[in-house]
């Protein structure tokens, strides 16, 4: 019998420590196909930050380095250029990429490393007890927001996309999701064009994945994935933000 879909090799075999319901497995599942049908499994290195992704080193079949909390566009950034044959990926949550980070993030896109960077969006801290993020909605509410996200007090979500599509020097930015079969399906094209450009040799590439936290958003995983497409999704659209291969370098908001 033929076998017409099957586990990346570039993923472990071993099971995951996420919540039930959290998308992280998913994306997981997609980067590891990425560099499987990419063939660079045995040059590509990932950078693990601090967050529910901590542990992501036991999860790829790659050589991982594990950074400080934030810090993860730095070093893939010194291991870029020390070791310019290899392909590097970062893979980090909102908190850790738009909070702590967003200084590494934003001299990394500027300088147009010829990186690829994952980025996690669930709109809040997850691995630390759910507390409000850069990324929690208007309104949300959260364990330091616990009358939801006011504007006036705690100012606006950071748009990481829009953010960066501003500077010169990214090639690819792109928002996804993973909330249903074709969002998933999408995602997984955008993260293999975000490893083929650095392949390529194209520069920045940062794919933002809308993804759910059931547990910290304190719902069911089927009403995590329904609150991803009735409040996250139209808050941040889906789309191209930045694609400098494309006919004018196509730029969205």
């Amino acid at each position: 019998m033929a076998i017409v879909f099957q586990k990346p090799k570039s993923l472990a075999d071993v099971p995951l420590h996420y919540c039930p319901g959290c998308t992280h497995g998913i994306v997981h599942r997609l980067v590891a196909q990425a560099i499987d049908e990419l063939g660079i499994e045995g040059r590509t290195i990932g950078i693990a930050p601090v967050g529910c992704a901590v542990m992501a080193y036991d999860y790829f079949n790659c050589d991982m380095i594990e950074a400080s909390h934030g810090r993860a566009p730095a070093v893939a950034t010194g291991v870029k250029r020390s070791m310019p044959e290899n392909i590097v990926f970062t893979y980090q949550g909102d908190g850790d990429l738009a909070s702590i980070g967003m200084c590494e993030t934003i001299g990394a896109a500027a300088r147009g490393e010829n990186i690829t960077i994952i980025f996690i969006n669930n709109a809040i801290y997850g691995m630390t007890g759910g507390q409000m993020a850069p990324t929690s909605l208007p309104g949300q509410i959260t364990q330091t927001s616990p009358y939801g996200r006011d504007v006036e007090t705690q100012g606006y979500p950071v748009k990481v996309c829009e953010l960066l599509s501003t500077l010169d020097a990214p090639y690819y930015i792109e928002r996804v999701a993973v909330n249903n079969v074709k969002n998933v399906n999408a995602a997984g094209k955008s993260i293999k064009r975000a490893f083929q450009n650095q392949v390529d040799k194209k520069g920045f590439s940062l794919i933002e994945v809308i993804s759910a936290c059931p547990t910290n958003w304190g719902m069911t995983p089927q009403k995590a994935l329904k609150w991803i497409e009735t409040d996250m999704i139209p808050y941040y659209p889906l789309g191209v933000y930045r694609d400098k291969g494309a006919e004018g370098g196509k730029k969205n908001g």
